[in-house]
């Protein structure tokens, strides 16, 4: 077998294109809309090398347009938790014995394949079925999953290269090895990127996994598996189901194999799954990884030196964009006192001019919110914040879920900084906005840190240097994640590694190698060259 060191190819992020009028990234991009939605698909979990279908066939509707059916999966029960477990450690030897360039080769395939071939379907895909516009598709399930395969590889290659000193006669070195079971992958409805990214970084490690995508990103997500098929990606490395969380949850966490969880989604829902881990810590054979990136509540702070229009943008961008169905969209912002009056005309006019709409129609900005259940959550904030006498509704508040899940972009002011839409996850278009004193900048700065049990992102806009200074300090844990004169989204792949602490989740940072060292449990091995042959020391000599 022929041996080297192997340099990867140096990551690069994938541009994003602008699907600008009359381009041939928008024509390609409106054939592959049209083409998905002219058929149905039948979508089967993915177990080992089978396709499994069952008799329980569940619809995928565009959140736009609720009535159309882009096609069925098949949802799965216990067995099938148990079959993708066995798929996975049947797997397990093979593929954690392969060689890691090999591994490595068929993640930078996928990467090259998502940048070519299968852009525009699984855009299309995540457009149609997570009703995101073109361009936030494009930063999404093109560009970021393309970024997240390309700069794992590299990271990857960076942790096997690291290695201890050795001392003379001695021979050290650390091996990575794969964790000691299989991996649990639990992904969202909202980033196409982050479905793909959980199941492969520690696959990419060695590791085989079950992964669970949101039943609302199934659509995006089978394309994602396609993908990895493409690849060469071997049977029983990612096994993908469609099972109610409560039931795999029962079989998963009851199992000794169970090595490590990668979630992103609540943050209710993640302590929940911590506790049980932590009941049955007794019954697996090491304890268990558990990495999370969970709940935010994200605040945008302007000083006064602060330019107005800046900070309007910002606003209008963190917390709009994808209908604010960002972990790390802004959903609170504080305002001196002297620059609302000015601020406040650009923002309500800025909500004015979004387009709301379908997301064939690419004069649209903002779609419709992910299905009826967030339409519910997120109405009902706004219902009561216009019964509210601490509350005004300065911009949007309307919405309508006859045909697509549309709410307008909402701008709420309150009187009350612990109000409960500038303390709660809303996770839809909905911002709250308090103005505060100018001269009270300090203590709006510790009112920031303390009105939320999240710290994901945050962002501060200032040109006054003592004042980012002074909010870097005092807001050093609010956030995971902090802008100085941007807006609190947007995080970039080997750029700014992504991921919160507090309640917001266990800060291993999506997209860097702080994330893939938790998939692998490192084994030191020291070789003496020339073995001593006598116990005595030389301290114990007389003379």
């Amino acid at each position: 077998m022929l041996k080297g060191f192997f340099n990867v190819p140096i990551p690069e992020n994938e541009p994003v294109k602008s699907y600008a009028p009359n381009s041939a990234e928008r024509a390609a991009l409106k054939s592959a809309i049209e083409e998905a939605r002219s058929s149905k698909v039948d979508i089967p979990m993915y177990i080992g090398g089978e396709r499994v279908t069952t008799g329980r066939k569940l619809p995928l509707n565009p959140p736009h347009d609720h009535q159309h059916v882009l096609g069925h999966f098949s949802e799965g029960d216990s067995d099938h938790v148990k079959q993708a477990i066995d798929a996975a450690m049947a797997a397990k030897e093979s593929w954690a014995g392969m060689s890691w360039e090999h591994r490595a080769s068929i993640f930078l395939k996928a990467a090259e394949l998502l940048a070519g071939p299968y852009r525009y379907k699984i855009n299309a895909a995540t457009m149609l079925g997570q009703s995101k516009n073109a361009y936030q598709a494009e930063i999404d399930s093109a560009c970021e999953l393309i970024d997240f395969l390309r700069f794992n590889v590299s990271y990857m290659a960076e942790i096997y290269k690291q290695q201890p000193d050795s001392a003379p006669g001695t021979w050290n070195r650390i091996e990575q090895r794969p964790l000691e079971g299989f991996v649990f992958a639990l992904t969202p409805f909202n980033f196409t990127a982050i479905a793909g990214n959980l199941p492969s970084a520690p696959a990419m490690m060695g590791n085989t996994v079950v992964w669970k995508p949101a039943y609302q990103q199934i659509y995006a997500a089978n394309v994602i598996m396609e993908v990895f098929q493409q690849a060469g990606l071997p049977d029983g490395v990612i096994n993908m189901i469609y099972v109610d969380g409560p039931v795999a949850g029962e079989v998963i966490f009851n199992h000794p194999d169970f090595a490590g969880l990668h979630f992103t989604g609540s943050t209710k829902v993640f302590q929940q799954l911590w506790k049980t881990i932590g009941e049955n810590i007794h019954k697996y054979k090491s304890y268990p990884r558990i990495v999370g990136e969970t709940g935010g509540k994200d605040f945008i702070v302007a000083h006064r030196s602060a330019s107005t229009r800046e900070v309007a943008t910002a606003i209008t961008r963190g917390a709009f964009e994808y209908q604010g169905q960002k972990c790390s969209a802004a959903s609170r912002a504080y305002i001196p006192s002297g620059m609302w009056e000015a601020l406040k005309k650009l923002v309500v006019n800025d909500v004015k001019d979004i387009n709301m709409g379908v997301v064939e129609d690419f004069s649209n900005f903002f779609n419709a919110v992910i299905d009826k259940k967030a339409f519910d959550k997120i109405t009902g904030y706004i219902d009561q914040a216009g019964k509210s006498d601490l509350v005004e509704i300065l911009a949007g508040g309307s919405y309508d879920k006859s045909s697509g899940y549309f709410i307008q972009p909402t701008v709420l002011l309150t009187k009350d900084p612990q109000y409960i839409t500038m303390c709660e996850e809303i996770f839809g278009p909905v911002i709250t906005i308090y103005v505060y004193q100018e001269d009270r900048f300090e203590e709006t700065l510790e009112l920031i840190d303390q009105t939320s049990p999240y710290a994901l992102t945050g962002a501060l806009f200032a040109t006054d240097r003592y004042a980012i200074e002074l909010a870097s300090n005092k807001l050093v844990n609010a956030a995971g994640n902090f802008y100085i004169n941007d807006k609190p989204t947007g995080a970039v792949v080997g750029q700014q590694p992504f991921g919160g602490a507090r309640g917001s989740g266990t800060n291993d940072k999506a997209g860097s190698m702080i994330n893939l060292l938790r998939w692998v449990s490192p084994r030191t091995i020291k070789e003496t060259l020339v073995p001593s042959t006598d116990f005595r020391y030389p301290f114990m000599e007389t003379q």
